[in-house]
């Protein structure tokens, strides 16, 4: 089956994209662009950063209620963006907890906390504990693990299949964090202004009852994932039972917010019918 909506990218006004959906036994309903092309992941990177986290908590190395970050944080909360940490800046801004405070600055704590734990770089982690066994071959981080990833749809994919149907986790982590942490903490969801609740798992935004929000209008509330600010996003619903990748090297504006919720809403669309 080739669904045909993903040719919407074409209609989008960026240099390059491309597009995938699969389902949670790895079959790829369809794709469109070059898949192979390597993009700038951006703040998709996060996922993949959160994934090598949960691998490191399974391993033993770290606790996800372990001291980490500003006084009475974390790791939960660097995962939840609930550490009080500014935005892109290693400063404090409110107590542990209290608000979602959207943080580059901890996944770049985090990434220390593990490296430190490990007594491994985290990119070099990442590529062990995550893209080595998944066979992203195309996929490599060199530098900050909250947004300095590049990848490609084929790779985004093989990791869209692992989190459907999870091989290198317990199923029980994954659905941990695919779970809301710190219910009911209000927050600035970035491009998408306050949400309340804004509501987050481990690493993955969750869609809830969020509006406006980047994914489709039709979305299940269950639906979570992450987008980045180079005009990329990867969501899965698992009412559906399906991902969706789609990666452009346009950095994201009211281009994307126009062209990204009606696109999703036509793979649904798709996928349901």
């Amino acid at each position: 089956m080739s669904l045909r909506s993903l040719a919407l990218i074409e209609n989008w006004p960026v240099p390059t994209a491309a597009a995938a959906v699969v389902r949670a036994d790895g079959t790829v309903t369809g794709s469109y662009g070059p898949l192979d092309h390597r993009f700038p992941l951006t703040s998709v990177t996060k996922p993949l950063a959160a994934y090598a986290a949960l691998v490191a908590y399974e391993e033993g190395a770290i606790d996800l209620d372990e001291p980490a970050g500003p006084a009475g944080a974390t790791v939960r909360h660097l995962l939840a963006h609930t550490s009080g940490l500014a935005f892109d800046e290693h400063r404090v801004m409110s107590s542990p907890g209290e608000r979602r405070l959207y943080s580059n600055a901890g996944f770049e704590v985090l990434g220390d906390h593990i490296a430190k734990a490990t007594d491994i770089s985290f990119p070099e982690y990442l590529r062990q504990a995550v893209l080595e066994p998944l066979g992203m071959t195309g996929t490599s981080l060199n530098g900050s693990p909250a947004k300095d990833g590049v990848s490609t749809v084929t790779d985004l994919v093989r990791f869209a299949a692992e989190v459907q149907a999870p091989r290198l986790l317990d199923p029980r982590t994954v659905a941990d964090a695919m779970t809301v942490q710190f219910p009911g903490t209000k927050g600035v969801l970035p491009g998408y202004g306050h949400q309340n609740p804004n509501d987050w798992g481990l690493g993955f935004e969750i869609r809830d009852s969020k509006s406006p929000h980047w994914t489709g209008v039709s979305s299940s509330p269950r639906t979570f994932g992450h987008f980045g600010q180079s005009g990329t996003f990867l969501w899965i619903d698992p009412v559906v039972g399906a991902a969706c990748v789609a990666l452009t090297d346009r950095a994201f504006g009211p281009w994307a917010a126009q062209a990204w919720t009606p696109f999703t809403d036509a793979v649904l669309s798709e996928l349901r019918g």
